[in-house]
């Protein structure tokens, strides 16, 4: 078996995944699977190729990667020499049954099934399929072929080979794969909404205007957890600290700031992060000096990029006059 990769579902999502594959020397077959006249389909797997080879160009300095590309219909689509198949069709459970009813009917036996859905766990689409143990959640973020991550969603009964085969496979074109089981909102979908809808509440509340929100994280918020996840970071400022804010912003602004039961375990064993030497991570206190000078030294590096943009200011786009 070659190391040809597939992608059911030629629309953005599946031209980033496309594109990624490709930029890393792995064969695509980048299928559409939409319905559309003979004409039709030529004219936009067309356009397809054409726009992925400029992105190639832009991405690589030229386009021969493109030779490894096949666009097609799924009249003509052969998956069977795929090791993972991307299912990339709209977040409709009836089209992903019919799309993901042809793909099993296509690959092989060995063939890992990554669905990109945002909307249904691994244990849903994994009830569309032949062979439930094969499929996994892929959860890229666009644009797909530039953000690093890509959410890997398993269940209690998704074969351990195919979360290998897939972390595999997406450590080897340049991705950074994390593994979560079967919850909504994956990872980052679930932080970012309640971050999002926070905001959105201070602008209604009059606490600030949207510019000034979206500066404060863009110069503090943003650049500060791309250094130091969430977890880390309150291990680092001290578990303590986020106890007694959670405290004090649920008295004030609601139930919805209230800590989880784990904070509350770490401050009663004494598990408060680099003061104590463990929390969600465990320090050794000899290496703790150069972890933070590790760490500062990144701070530095981070905001060393983004203060020339953050002092120059971004444009603001408005509204245009009809």
């Amino acid at each position: 078996m070659t190391d040809e990769i597939a992608v059911v579902g030629a629309g953005r999502m599946g031209e980033g995944i496309a594109l990624t594959c490709l930029a890393a020397g792995l064969p695509v077959v980048l299928a559409d699977v939409k319905d559309r006249t003979d004409e039709e389909r030529s004219a936009y797997c067309r356009r397809v190729r054409d726009r992925l080879a400029e992105q190639l160009r832009a991405k690589l300095g030229d386009d021969a990667a493109l030779a490894g590309l096949t666009v097609c219909g799924r009249e003509t689509a052969r998956l069977a020499d795929a090791v993972v198949v991307f299912e990339a069709v709209p977040e409709v459970i009836e089209i992903k049954r019919e799309a993901l009813a042809w793909v099993c009917a296509q690959v092989g036996e060995s063939a890992v099934i990554a669905s990109t859905t945002s909307t249904f766990l691994v244990t849903e689409i994994a009830k569309l399929v032949d062979r439930p143990g094969r499929v996994v959640n892929a959860h890229w973020l666009n644009p797909a072929d530039l953000i690093p991550l890509v959410e890997v969603s398993r269940s209690d009964d998704t074969d351990p080979d195919a979360v290998a085969t897939l972390t595999g496979l997406l450590e080897r074109i340049g991705k950074v794969p994390v593994v979560c089981g079967p919850a909504a909102g994956y990872i980052v979908p679930r932080l970012q909404a309640l971050v999002m809808n926070e905001a959105a509440r201070m602008v209604e509340e009059g606490v600030a205007s949207a510019a000034d929100i979206d500066l404060a994280v863009r110069a503090g918020l943003g650049p500060r957890f791309s250094v130091l996840g969430p977890l880390e970071f309150i291990d680092w400022g001290g578990c303590d600290i986020l106890y007694y804010a959670s405290r004090y912003l649920t008295s004030e602004l609601g139930e919805r700031f209230q800590h989880p039961d784990v904070i509350e375990r770490n401050m009663s064993t004494s598990r408060r992060g680099l003061q104590d030497g463990t929390g969600f991570y465990d320090f050794d206190p000899e290496g703790v000096p150069e972890y933070r000078a590790a760490r500062m030294r990144e701070f530095e590096a981070i905001f060393g990029l983004r203060e020339p943009h953050l002092r120059n200011g971004t444009p603001v786009p408005t509204k245009q006059e009809d």
